[in-house]
């Protein structure tokens, strides 16, 4: 298996119709056949490579992440991360954001994977909620998802949420006090990333909640 040690940087790609339509660069902060754990710092750059059917990315125009960094940690085979945020000078945890997303593939640069669009913010008192389901039915009509991926989306949702109510969490409340290594080095993108070969979706199969 390819694998990074901490403080190596890796290019995260989003792939629509099997080409990237959205990269970052994020640093690797632990990386075992268990888990992927990443993290974008503030101003780590975007990019935009152009489409195939000209669609822009939702987060197009912009140029770095803003404000406080995002941990990402990812289980191999899963189609969800999970996202940790905090808030404002003293980094004040505000909570976890389960992030649907096709399981990520590796790369000789870093990582591929693809936005479901669905999310469930879950609090720290343990309280969740979904977030832009109300969004997938024009996903279909713009041609982003088809009837059946938005099905399968929304049984990952189900599925997801119900592991939450019975408490089956498999991450570590620890990583909520993660904080990066003032040695890292800024995040820049390797030359030539753009050529690097796209990894393909495993299609709907993949979309599953590894057991807790």
């Amino acid at each position: 298996m390819l694998s990074w040690s901490a403080g190596h940087q890796v290019v995260r790609r989003e792939i629509w119709r099997d080409q990237p339509w959205l990269a970052t660069v994020a640093t690797v902060v632990e990386d075992s056949d268990e888990l992927l754990a990443t993290y974008i710092p503030e101003g780590s750059p975007f990019a935009f490579p152009p489409s195939a059917d000209g669609r822009p990315h939702p987060w197009s125009g912009r140029p770095c992440w803003e404000g406080n960094g995002v941990l990402m940690l990812q289980r191999p085979g899963e189609a969800f991360a999970v996202w940790h945020f905090w808030h404002g000078p003293h980094r004040v945890f505000t909570g976890w954001y389960l992030n649907l997303q096709e399981p990520f593939r590796r790369t000789a640069i870093g990582y591929d994977t693809q936005d479901l669009e669905l999310d469930i913010l879950v609090s720290p008192d343990g309280g969740w909620e979904r977030k832009d389901e109300e969004l997938l039915d024009g996903h279909i009509a713009g041609g982003r998802f088809d009837r059946e991926q938005v099905e399968a989306i929304l049984r990952l949702g189900d599925d997801i949420e119900g592991r939450l109510a019975q408490g089956r969490r498999w991450w570590d409340d620890r990583w909520a006090e993660f904080i990066p290594d003032p040695g890292w080095v800024s995040p820049t993108f390797p030359g030539g990333w753009e050529r690097c070969p796209v990894t393909s979706s495993t299609g709907l199969r993949s979309y599953r909640v590894l057991p807790t």
